[in-house]
């Protein structure tokens, strides 16, 4: 069953690029005593979210800050070498962190793994956002399959 707003994230770790290589990152560090606005693709390069979605946060990143918003965190069940040259490849500096979900344990964790072994693309996750504020997901935005509208960057600064 899908977390709904109002529940806690769940507990997992991502794997996040640095200058001494791939580190782990707890979601209780990511959220706690923050507001993220935290954004899940389907899979990096891929054409919606090399586009419109990772471009959207990147260009919104200064409005979303204004918000309140002190982190923006993008992630996709890649592996962490996949998130970073994909970072790389959308210049996306320091505006939003990559954060690889490379076995899928957040996805299923959220309960919004997407199957799409059918399609050659194996298990991902759901294309979604959500606004988490100390750890609590306030605000969560889920597309219909194939939809891109409610998880945007723009769509997220209307809800702040």
């Amino acid at each position: 069953m899908a977390v709904q707003a109002g529940d806690k994230v769940p507990a997992t770790n991502f794997k996040q690029m640095t200058a001494d290589g791939p580190a782990d990152l707890s979601s209780e560090d990511l959220f706690s005593g923050k507001t993220v606005a935290f954004f899940c693709v389907p899979g990096a390069f891929t054409p919606t979210c090399s586009q419109q979605h990772l471009p959207g946060f990147i260009e919104n990143a200064a409005a979303l800050n204004e918000k309140g918003v002190d982190a923006i965190a993008c992630t996709a069940v890649n592996d962490v070498f996949v998130m970073n040259a994909w970072g790389k490849d959308q210049n996306v500096g320091d505006a939003v962190m990559m954060l690889a979900d490379g076995d899928g344990d957040f996805a299923r964790a959220m309960g919004l793994e997407l199957d799409l072994t059918g399609r050659g693309l194996g298990k991902r996750a759901q294309r979604y956002s959500m606004i988490v504020r100390d750890g609590v997901i306030e605000q969560l935005n889920v597309e219909e399959a194939g939809a891109f509208e409610v998880s945007s960057a723009e769509h997220m600064l209307g809800q702040l």
